[in-house]
């Protein structure tokens, strides 16, 4: 293949390490004195050696930009004369320049073109692009790779640039490619015009272009993001202008939507390294997050998310101004020095190396590089700092919001509330109940972990015997009464949690027996449910989930439970009967199983439980229709069979067990009916039936849902005020 004439292209320049044809070559020495001098290079294995994540689709175009405010820097003392256009182009441009104003394009892009008027590609601008690792930008921060990442993300970059040079107007113009290097290249004078370069990102790699934003605006943002510290900056930056068909955004005008309040900039020491960090104050809104950006050769390499990692610090914070969003942005010779040669992370330690404390290690610590650790905390303490009024308001709101939410909802934590907050409980004072529900209870899983380490290194204490000395003996003494405080924390939250639970299943009964939206009340198997799950026995581990308490605290104590079941499948009865209570229960006294022969006094007691549906008003004579009744029938068959334990030992004079009926329906007028013809006492609050039916040795209780809650709700109040559950 054929090279360019080097007169040509470099003026008479000497000592240059050129790209030559692809990329194979490179002529060393004077080439208008005949040195030449060929070393073999290969511009494709540098562009495979190169990394480009693809999440970085864009950084090449920004390389791009930040090479034109370069050049313009280099041009005007005054940055308002320097112009930048960044337009985006799209497939089927000419078909979407067709469309309606205000249209906003989703087409695929294929190329950026960047033009600015700065001082062009002159012959010293030319021998740094073709050189490999050109050191001419190195005061800039420049690496000479740039140009490398816009062929890992674009098929090829056509560069046009008019420049002055020995007083004479000049036209450059050639095409860059991973095959071929430098092509195409062409130098002529010309007559008139201005100063300008236009650099166009050609044929956008599809692997990129998916994870690259498609609007217009946010690329635009993502600019002046990564180029901020030019518009921080003493002097500013130029006007710079990002144009996606008839849309043009100006990142000046950004700029200021984007600033609340003017930047603050501070010397940090980390070690002996020196860095400066800039405090931003950006509108709320402008940033999601507040974020750390850690930068070098004046380009953001690393955007950190610092939400959480100092107490109090998240989406946005208020002052006297109003509401803000952090954003911090990092420098130092130091980062300039260690960043790597794509710009997109750095060469640093993650945490500090492990140090010999001996003197002579320690005067050898001051030359020792800090950690990428090490210099986060010493940013974040100052960021901590700069910020500390309007952290005190976030952390006030956060803590009157936990605060509330346990007082009302979850009082389980109000006795280690005061240990989760000295552990650090970093939330948004925006969080919801749902997530500090979800946090709360990490937190406490947490602190159930730590007790049970540190009870067992107490004990291991006590096992080594070592407490015959007085000073280790007050020091086990400390840590002993430390401990056991801690564990008394949490056994009393592990006590509000059930308590608790007790008001959130009351709360859910009352709220299950209202009238629903369309006049009409729950089935009977909702409530049923609630009580203990249907089709379920003691012996089941759902089982364990039961609330019987709501309708009698003593039934918790049985020794056989069915909810649903017929009566021939229960294990303590010998009933024949397909028949199937709500809810059955065995009760045993405290007398032995193996009682004497003889013995008439009944040892146990049998329960039936029936639930109506609320406001249920078509009771009845008969089994079918009258629950008191019905429930007596089932006592009667139970009876008539043998009765065992549930762990199968005979209960003798079983005719002789007493029963309890209850039956759980609203006092309809057919109810009321039914409790008059069983003769049966309404209850002082007239919410309620009792009474004992001496032929089938029962004592029935008529309870309405509303006499339920009530009862319930008073048997369980002394314990709900004691956590602060408020009782309706």
């Amino acid at each position: 293949m054929g090279r360019p004439r080097a007169a040509n292209i470099l003026g008479g320049s000497a000592d240059i390490l050129r790209l030559a044809s692809g990329g194979r070559e490179v002529i060393v020495g004077d080439l208008e004195r005949g040195e030449r001098l060929m070393i073999t290079t290969s511009l494709t294995g540098r562009l495979r050696n190169t990394m480009l994540r693809q999440s970085h689709g864009l950084l090449p175009l920004f390389e791009a930009v930040v090479n034109s405010i370069q050049s313009i820097d280099s041009t005007y003392d005054d940055m308002d004369q320097g112009r930048i256009e960044v337009h985006i182009i799209r497939h089927g441009q000419e078909a979407i320049n067709m469309r309606v104003p205000g249209y906003t394009p989703r087409e695929p892009i294929t190329e950026f073109n960047v033009r600015d008027n700065g001082a062009g590609f002159h012959a010293e601008n030319m021998k740094s692009f073709e050189t490999l690792d050109s050191e001419y930008k190195l005061s800039l921060g420049g690496r000479g790779v740039g140009r490398l990442l816009w062929l890992k993300a674009f098929q090829q970059v056509e560069v046009t640039s008019l420049f002055t040079e020995d007083s004479q107007l000049r036209r450059r113009s050639f095409r860059f490619t991973a095959s071929d290097g430098v092509v195409g290249l062409e130098l002529e004078d010309v007559d008139h015009g201005e100063p300008s370069t236009e650099v166009r990102l050609v044929g956008y790699q599809k692997y990129y272009q998916q994870q690259s934003p498609k609007k217009g605006s946010t690329i635009a943002r993502d600019l002046l993001e990564h180029c901020l510290w030019y518009f921080v900056r003493e002097g500013g930056a130029p006007k710079i202008f990002v144009i996606d068909n008839d849309e043009t955004f100006d990142l000046q005008q950004q700029f200021e939507d984007y600033m609340r309040d003017s930047s603050k900039r501070e010397e940090v020491a980390v070690g002996a390294k020196k860095f400066d960090i800039i405090h931003l104050k950006l509108k709320a809104g402008a940033k999601s997050v507040p974020s750390l950006n850690w930068c070098a050769a004046h380009r953001v390499v690393i955007e950190e998310n610092i939400s959480g990692k100092i107490v109090g610090l998240h989406a946005s914070l208020s002052d006297d101004g109003g509401e803000f969003t952090y954003a911090g942005y990092l420098t130092s010779d130091f980062l300039d020095e260690h960043v790597r040669p794509e710009r997109t992370d750095f060469d640093l330690a993650e945490t500090p190396q492990t140090r010999d404390e001996s003197a002579d290690v320690q005067e050898a610590l001051v030359d020792e590089e800090p950690s990428r650790a090490e210099i986060r905390d010493a940013i974040l303490h100052r960021v901590e700092e700069y910020l500390s009024d309007s952290l005190a308001v976030a952390r006030e709101r956060v803590r009157e919001k936990v605060e509330a939410f346990v007082s009302h909802q979850a009082p389980r934590y109000r006795p280690v509330l005061r240990r989760i907050d000295e552990r650090g409980l970093h939330l948004d004072p925006s969080v919801s109940e749902k997530e500090l529900e979800l946090e709360l209870h990490r937190q406490f899983t947490d602190l159930e972990a730590e007790v049970l380490k540190e009870g067992q290194e107490v004990l291991e204490e006590t096992a080594l015997g070592h407490l015959g000395d007085d000073d280790l003996a007050e020091e086990y003494a400390r840590r002993l009464g430390k401990y056991l405080a801690k564990v008394e924390d949490v056994k009393k939250s592990d006590l509000a949690a059930y308590v608790s639970r007790r008001k959130t299943i009351l709360d859910l009964l009352a709220k299950v027996i209202q009238q629903n939206p369309d006049g009409k009340y729950c089935r009977e198997d909702l409530i049923h449910n609630l009580i203990m799950p249907m089709g379920t026995t003691s012996e089941d581990d759902v089982h364990r989930v039961s609330n019987l308490w709501i309708i009698d605290e003593r039934l918790t104590f049985h020794n056989y439970l069915a909810s649903d079941k017929t009566l021939r499948s229960m294990p303590i009865t010998g009933s024949k009967s397909t028949k199937e209570p709500d809810l059955l229960a065995l009760q045993l006294c405290d007398t032995p199983v193996l009682i004497a022969e003889g013995n008439n006094s009944p040892w146990a007691s049998l329960s039936i439980i029936e639930i109506k549906r609320p406001m249920r008003n078509d009771a009845g004579p008969g089994e079918q229709k009258d629950p008191i009744e019905q429930c007596l029938r089932y006592l009667k068959r139970v009876r008539a069979g043998d009765i065992n334990t549930a762990q199968g030992r005979p209960i003798p004079h079983a005719d002789k067990v007493p029963g309890f009926c209850y039956i759980i329906a609203d006092l309809t007028p057919t109810l009321v009916d039914r409790c008059e013809m069983f003769r049966l006492i309404q209850t002082d609050d007239g919410m309620g039936y009792f009474g004992y039916h001496d032929k089938f040795n029962a004592y029935i209780e008529v309870v309405s849902f509303g006499r339920l809650l009530n009862v319930a709700n008073q048997r369980n109040r002394a314990f709900f005020d004691a956590i602060g559950l408020p009782v309706v």
